[in-house]
């Protein structure tokens, strides 16, 4: 399926590389806290940075959140996502942000979530494959070269969208694309040695609940990047505990 846009045209497009406290592209003094805190990079596109949801609803900042309940002792979280952005892309937006003053050689927590705007644009899975491995192997670098400490997260499937549906697409032709662009992507996670975490079964419960999708038809809603967060906390607490002191007297 080709496309003269990417999926980021639907909305208006958010190109952002932040940190958990709501300061859009602002350096972090990463060297703030006590020096067992944990630090956390998620790298991706709109489903990363959170497009048509709060700052609070992003995924990672809600995994953040809940890690910091748990007695996670977290640094400020980095996220370098665009609206709109393709493997191609990211790896660009990582390369200009790595130039950055104050940037961290080295995460204890990465995410890695990329691909949607890949199959979009009728880009082919063999050249999606090639360079998602170029990326995982920036994320595993990024990590301290420890693809335990990676989590990768499938593509969420659009096409059980209103917005699809708006664009007249074949829901069954994006769900096939997805699930060979998921299916590369897993394959070469498993090889890396990192984690493979599925969000693309949740995405498509929005086929029948609305509530899971944000205003504009297209993105997911808060409530559907809770659901996300549930599926990957135990992986990233059991990450970032190894590395953070956790402040929990029940759980020393």
């Amino acid at each position: 399926m080709s496309h003269s846009r990417d999926i980021a045209s639907i909305t208006s497009a958010r190109d952002i590389t932040c940190s958990d406290n709501g300061d859009p592209d602002k350096s972090i003094d990463v060297t703030a806290g006590r020096s067992q805190a944990a630090s956390f990079l998620a790298l991706g596109d709109s489903y990363t940075i959170g497009q048509s949801v709060l700052e609070t609803e992003r995924w990672p900042v809600v995994l953040a959140k809940r890690l910091r309940s748990f007695g996670i002792d977290l640094r400020p979280l980095r996220i370098v996502a665009k609206t709109g952005w393709t493997t191609d892309e990211l790896s660009a937006g990582i390369a200009h942000a790595t130039q950055r003053t104050l940037w961290e050689p080295s995460w204890d927590l990465v995410s890695l979530l990329i691909g949607v705007n890949n199959q979009f644009r009728g880009r082919s899975v063999d050249d999606y494959r090639a360079e998602f491995v170029a990326l995982l192997e920036t994320a595993i670098q990024f990590a301290g070269g420890l693809p335990d400490n990676v989590i990768v997260i499938s593509i969420p499937d659009w096409g059980v969208t209103p917005a699809a549906k708006r664009m007249r697409a074949d829901a069954a032709v994006i769900a096939a694309e997805i699930d060979a662009f998921n299916a590369a992507a897993a394959d070469e996670t498993a090889t890396a040695g990192a984690h493979w975490i599925d969000v693309t079964a949740i995405s498509r419960k929005a086929a029948s609940d609305l509530s899971l999708l944000a205003r504009d038809g297209l993105h997911p809603s808060g409530s559907m990047y809770s659901e996300w967060v549930d599926v990957i906390f135990d992986t990233a607490a059991e990450i970032t505990s190894r590395s953070s002191a956790v402040v929990r007297a029940d759980a020393e």
